[in-house]
């Protein structure tokens, strides 16, 4: 993050990187999710010190809600700023914590509602579509095709990100009690199960297609590209692209809005929401019952499409 620094004061520069080095090595976060509370903070401390605040010590409240009403000011989504408020709060209690900082500042800091847009989930015909459309598609496409097709099952068959799944090394799936194991966010690692279906395409893909794209520097992953390295998220989610584009009517998601179709259809069909929560790898519930409204959604649509007097 040394590049974001650049044009701020010392002190500023210097608390950012500390806290950096906090976020990853005691808190163990993504390096993408680093970024983003990094860049949240710039925007904070650039704010600041044309306030004239250029010691984070001197952080006020009032200087706190000067930013946030700027951000509003330039148009910014309640979202973004929301979780920019959240950034602060959580900057701000470590550097009371830590003793650089007399008062917590961000305390009695208050961000806007954030409006949750529901997530987009492909019904059950159209996952139907979308693997029958690529299983039609492995006599032409050989090694990629049976690749795609693992992808696709097993992505929908455990809802994991798209992360976790280029993650994956051979040794992760347990293929004969049908349990994937998975690094998740903050490096907690969960076993997730799958069905059938998923565990016929895997193991397709295992016996027929990666031995074909397989070079010495593939190593133990379970996911190779056609150069024989592993995956990475771009290519999974061209794959989720390309493979959507061929069914008639399904809106363009990625891998993100196969978890969403899992975890819908999960609820759809009467798992218990902790069970969900345990799958997905949420650290809160409230996470999760988003898929409750989605699944109501689901419901208030298809009563008005179907009860004459709805």
């Amino acid at each position: 993050m040394t590049a974001q620094l650049e044009g701020l004061g010392e002190s500023w520069s210097a608390i950012l990187a500390a806290y950096e080095q906090h976020l990853q090595a005691e808190r163990g976060l993504a390096t993408h999710t680093v970024r983003a509370y990094l860049t949240d903070l710039e925007s904070l401390a650039t704010h600041a010190e044309r306030l004239g605040v250029t010691d984070p010590a001197d952080l006020s409240l009032r200087a706190l809600r000067s930013w946030l009403a700027n951000l509003q000011t330039l148009g910014r989504a309640r979202t973004t700023i929301a979780r920019r408020a959240t950034s602060a709060r959580v900057f701000t209690a470590w550097l009371t914590r830590t003793g650089q900082a007399p008062t917590d500042a961000g305390a009695l800091l208050a961000s806007p509602k954030a409006h949750r847009e529901l997530p987009v989930a492909l019904s059950q015909a159209e996952v139907r579509a979308l693997l029958d459309t690529t299983v039609a598609s492995l006599v032409d496409e050989g090694a990629r095709g049976l690749r795609d097709l693992a992808i696709l099952e097993l992505l929908y068959a455990t809802g994991i990100r798209v992360g976790e799944l280029v993650g994956l090394d051979i040794d992760d799936l347990d293929r004969g009690r049908r349990v994937v194991r998975v690094l998740g966010k903050g490096s907690k690692e969960r076993s997730v199960p799958y069905g059938l279906p998923a565990s016929e395409a895997v193991e397709l893909w295992l016996e027929r297609g990666r031995p074909e794209l397989a070079v010495d520097l593939s190593g133990a992953a379970m996911f190779l590209g056609t150069r024989g390295g592993r995956m990475d998220q771009r290519a999974v989610r061209r794959v989720v692209h390309e493979r959507l584009a061929a069914v008639d009517g399904a809106p363009d998601i990625g891998p993100h809005g196969l978890r969403h179709t899992a975890a819908t259809h999960l609820l759809e069909g009467g798992a218990d929401l902790r069970s969900v929560q345990e799958i997905l790898g949420h650290s809160s519930l409230g996470t999760t019952q988003i898929y409750t409204h989605v699944s109501t959604e689901r419901l208030r649509s298809a009563y008005k499409l179907a009860h004459p007097r709805a």
